[in-house]
């Protein structure tokens, strides 16, 4: 539970999301930046329950099998996170991409901040029907509202994080978080390949 945890502090990045919130409602009062944060989470964690529903049965439909999923997944997740340790760190990438401020609780605060394409790739992963139970899907599931709260918790009181932390420490915390989601994908590559292997032999 403890791994689960952390991958999904990693692929989600709460604190990464709090510059990127700051400056998408600077242009509001507190009032509708408390209404952007919770809004914003809400549609992040039921974007991610979606995936964590259908994900698969879209996979699956397209016929692309497990150890191929295991695979790609980790190659893309992987690639994330080298931008999160190599690019210019996703609060400034993100932040970058804001041309509406009328819209943001959507874009980019609820996508692709908080549910970033690597969370949506994590979350299918962690909940694959093959591997894991019904009943840990359902406390992955649980663990993913869990962070999206924290999430959420963190951009309500995104000022004093920044006072407290800095822009310079998220930027590393962001980095750490990408090293932990590297070392997650390089596994999935690698299981991938050794049960495709195996079903060869």
């Amino acid at each position: 539970m403890i791994n689960t945890i952390l991958l999904l502090i990693a692929v989600i990045d709460p604190l990464g999301s709090v510059p990127v919130y700051l400056e998408a409602t600077k242009q509001f009062d507190k009032k509708h930046k408390r209404k952007v944060a919770i809004s914003a989470s809400i549609i992040a964690f039921l974007i991610l329950l979606f995936f964590i529903v259908v994900g698969q049965f879209i996979l699956e439909g397209m016929e692309v099998s497990l150890d191929a999923f295991q695979i790609s997944g980790g190659v893309i997740l992987f690639l994330f996170a080298l931008t999160m340790i190599f690019g210019e760190g996703k609060p400034e990438s993100e932040k970058h991409s804001i041309k509406d401020y009328k819209h943001v609780t959507i874009f980019p605060v609820a996508i692709p901040s908080i549910a970033s394409p690597g969370a949506i790739m994590a979350v299918v992963l962690m909940t694959d029907n093959h591997i894991y139970k019904i009943e840990d899907q359902i406390i992955t599931t649980l663990l993913v509202a869990l962070v999206v709260f924290l999430t959420m918790v963190l951009l309500l009181a995104a000022n004093i994080v920044q006072e407290k932390i800095g822009e310079y420490g998220i930027t590393v915390i962001s980095k750490i978080m990408g090293l932990i989601l590297a070392s997650y994908a390089v596994q999935s590559v690698l299981s991938g390949l050794k049960d495709f292997f195996t079903v060869i032999h």
